[in-house]
């Protein structure tokens, strides 16, 4: 009997050794991570830093880029724009600067490069640092979206090109005005992506092939807002956000369930839709956002707000998070406010944690690890937070990188990290970055 408890009792403790591993293996294999909505589970995680701040595992030359990186199965995939030209260019400037997009597979654990992508490309977009979408890893296959529509799939194993798209010449359209930077969306079997163009604003593509499956709509701009899949009306409904309109599409055929006016300042509208229960909220610059009621039974939207001043959020270049019926964000001003839906009522706001004092457009993007917040800040820094209706409580702070970009005259990082393996992946426009962030392992 003892020797059958102990057998058991190793037996359980290797499962639970097992489950702790599966948790700080998980992967973050696209935007907003393996959920599409920013939380990461890992177990084990820093509740504060240890003097001088987190370990960085290892440092590997990027180039330029706002991408972000995904990481799956042991590898961490980024993309990345390398030029002689100065791509320090005003904000609404065009310039023609000619050079290299790449994609760089590497090991997560290393940082050492297992292969790499090229392609020839001519940037004629502002703020031209680089590609702006999140890689795509599904299966053996990963799918890049370069800042002028060079639509890549290709295999994980050596980079080699499953096939290829090119969005502007194949579609007869344009770049929007700071390059494609809405990342695609699979479901299925299909690849979602913002396209633009005449009748083909969305269009699915046949993620094994590139061969388009359907193509909806027509805007003035792509705009730069990741399309989104909802289940809501008893429905599942894709959600996608031009600088025109909100528009619900059936998924498998692009057939249209329902559509309300937007309005895009600038042609600028990046954030996802946040669901909530009933609800839908789209917003970006100058106040302009739409709270959106669902119909419970069926596939249809009204509107039950729009453009509230001084109410509601501006999100411009972080995605809100959504805990049930708040949403924490950073708005148009600067500063970190937490909303309740659906009436749209600002609960509290803070410069924090960018700065004392709002700086516009100040930057932070926003992860979940159980109760603990992780904002990483446009000045290189990860600060550990608690956020609830009541308020903003910071609990620590490290500078992770020095930024390498500027915009609005200060220098930022404006790059969405990736949560995997119990660390926090990052990059500059000079290298990636592996932090760790388990407990036991700093």
């Amino acid at each position: 009997m003892k020797n059958h408890q102990r057998v058991s009792v190793s037996v359980l403790t290797a499962w639970v050794i097992g489950l702790g591993a599966m948790a700080a293996a998980e992967d973050w294999p696209r935007w907003m991570g393996p959920t599409g909505d920013n939380n990461w589970n890992a177990q084990g995680i820093l509740r504060e830093f240890p003097d001088g701040g987190p370990k960085i595992v290892w440092r590997s030359p990027a180039a330029n880029g706002y991408s972000g990186p995904a990481v799956a199965r042991g590898r961490v995939y980024v993309t990345d724009f390398v030029t002689s030209a100065d791509v320090k260019i005003s904000n609404f400037d065009r310039r023609e600067i000619s050079g290299t997009e790449r994609v760089l597979c590497l090991d997560a654990d290393s940082g050492n490069e297992i292969w790499q992508r090229e392609d020839a490309v001519t940037y004629a977009i502002s703020y031209p640092s680089g590609p702006r979408c999140t890689p795509v890893v599904d299966s053996e296959r990963v799918y890049t979206l370069g800042a002028e529509g060079i639509l890549n799939c290709l295999h994980t194993k050596d980079g080699s090109v499953v096939w290829s798209r090119q969005l502007k010449s194949d579609f007869k359209t344009n770049s929007p005005l700071w390059g494609y930077a809405s990342t695609p969306l699979i479901d299925g079997e299909k690849l979602i992506c913002l396209v633009g163009g005449e009748g083909s604003h969305t269009v699915a593509f046949d993620k094994m092939t590139g061969q388009e499956l359907w193509r909806y709509g027509t805007a003035s701009e792509q705009g730069y807002s990741p399309p989104v899949i909802i289940n809501a009306g008893g429905t599942r409904q894709l959600i996608i956000t031009s600088p025109d309109y909100v528009v619900s599409l059936s998924p498998d055929s692009g057939k249209e369930f329902w559509k309300l006016a937007y309005g895009a300042s600038n042609g600028s509208i990046i954030m996802t839709p946040v669901h909530s229960g009933n609800y839908l909220f789209v917003g970006g610059y100058s106040n302009r956002n739409l709270m959106m009621e669902l119909s419970s039974d069926r596939p249809e939207a009204s509107q039950l707000f729009r453009d509230k001043p001084k109410l509601g959020i501006s999100p411009v270049n972080v995605q809100p998070y959504l805990e049930k019926d708040v949403m924490y964000g950073m708005d148009q001003s600067g500063e970190l406010m937490a909303v309740e839906i659906p009436s749209g009522n600002r609960l509290w706001s803070t410069g924090q944690p960018v700065a004392d004092r709002p700086v516009g457009n100040g930057t932070a993007f926003i992860v979940q690890n159980d109760a603990y917040f992780y904002l990483f800040a446009e000045t290189g820094e990860l600060v550990i937070a608690k956020l609830s209706r009541d308020g903003y409580q910071e609990l620590d702070r490290a500078k992770i990188l020095e930024p390498t970009n500027n915009a609005f005259g200060r220098p930022v990082a404006w790059c969405a990290p990736a949560f995997a393996n119990g660390r926090m992946y990052v990059r500059t426009d000079q290298e990636c970055l592996c932090v760790e962030l388990t407990a036991d392992r700093n």
